[in-house]
């Protein structure tokens, strides 16, 4: 797809990864992603899922902070941390650039936690179910912090 049929809407703010699951990730400041695989060395890479890479904007890690949690970005386990991006206004199947080569199609809004995580527990709700989103992989490269992310358009 050409440039000139994309719009800038946000940045990256952290690329964060876990060995495994169930763990909070750390931010690794860059990363490969994979076509439809998701990060190279991160627990949730897998090419059978929709579900290969997540993001979460700064602006809900923000709204846990302001209840008084010490958390921020890969502390909701996602991959992607991004700043001025209203990621639940990115209907599925919107495709988005990252760096010079990543695509990624978003394939879902939110999920279902089926057992409350620490931060849950610790503060009554988590913002990840209900305010990240998953895509899967299209074209893979390298991503980095202060990434511009670009939504393609008709």
């Amino acid at each position: 797809m050409s440039d000139k049929n994309t719009t800038q809407i946000g940045t990256v703010l952290a690329v964060c990864l876990s060995e495994k699951t169930g763990m909070r990730k750390k931010d690794q400041g860059t990363g490969e992603l994979i076509e439809n695989f998701g990060f190279k060395d991160d627990a949730h890479g897998n090419s059978k899922t929709h579900r290969q890479v997540s993001l979460l904007a700064m602006e809900s890690i923000k709204k846990m902070q302001d209840m008084g949690l010490d958390v921020g970005p890969g502390d909701f386990a996602e991959n992607i941390a991004t700043e001025g991006v209203d990621l639940l206004q990115l209907p599925i199947g919107t495709r988005i650039r990252i760096g010079d080569t990543a695509e990624l199609e978003v394939t879902q809004h939110g999920k279902e936690c089926h057992a409350p995580c620490a931060i849950y527990r610790q503060a009554g709700t988590c913002v990840m179910p209900t305010e990240g989103i998953f895509c899967k992989v299209i074209t893979g490269g390298t991503i980095s912090n202060g990434d511009v992310i670009l939504q393609f358009t008709e």
